[in-house]
């Protein structure tokens, strides 16, 4: 049986039967199979390295996640949530409407810094599956931050005017573009005309000051 395999298993790693509850396991593989694509990248990342990686039976992810694609959605979910607690903890009382939404754009192109890995993952739609929840409720959320940058009301249904629509565009379109960017490595002959010691998020700021 799965369970006594997965007991047996976590012994075998150094972690006692039992000792890992329903919850804690999935966070567990959560958080193993983060670790293995920020290290090996997506196509490092399987069902059974995430399971080794965890210490556990390599039934485990399987159980909880349903398939390859069930995983990669879960943990990108889980990159939108803290995506839009980053974003929102970028936001000061007090600030202007333009500098709230440069905070939030530093955030954004910050927390892709943070986690090449999974913020590439997030956007990756070929590799996940849009009708979980989970995933398609998180996507929102953090879409929400952003759009309310351009004044447009949290709720999901919320009408905009297109003013607001073009706003939104083009601030993601900068800070994600930006991002990508980084990530590739293609802003390394930008860099090397920056003054001696400056870096990405520096020219991100005169980025930014400037869409202002």
């Amino acid at each position: 049986m799965a369970g006594g395999a997965e007991a047996e298993d976590a012994g075998r790693r150094g972690k006692p039967p039992g000792a890992y509850h329903h919850g804690s396991l999935r966070r567990a593989l959560l958080e193993a199979a983060e670790a293995i694509l920020e290290r090996d990248g997506v196509h490092g990342l399987t069902l059974r390295a995430a399971a080794r990686d965890a210490g556990v039976s390599h039934a485990a992810p399987k159980n909880h996640f349903g398939d390859l694609s069930g995983l990669l959605s879960e943990l990108a979910a889980s990159g939108f949530e803290r995506l839009r607690e980053e974003l929102l903890a970028r936001a000061r009382p007090g600030q202007t409407a333009a500098e709230r939404k440069a905070a939030i754009g530093y955030g954004y192109v910050a927390f892709a810094r943070a986690h090449p890995g999974l913020f590439q993952l997030m956007f990756r739609s070929e590799r996940l599956d849009p009708r979980r929840p989970s995933l398609a409720d998180a996507m929102q959320g953090a879409f929400q931050v952003l759009a309310g940058t351009a004044g447009v009301p949290a709720a999901p249904a919320a009408a905009a005017s297109p003013a607001q629509v073009a706003d939104i565009a083009a601030a993601w379109s900068i800070v994600h573009g930006f991002a990508m960017l980084m990530l590739d490595g293609r802003l390394k002959p930008l860099l090397a005309r920056l003054p001696p010691g400056g870096d990405e998020m520096d020219l991100l700021r005169a980025v930014l000051d400037r869409a202002r």
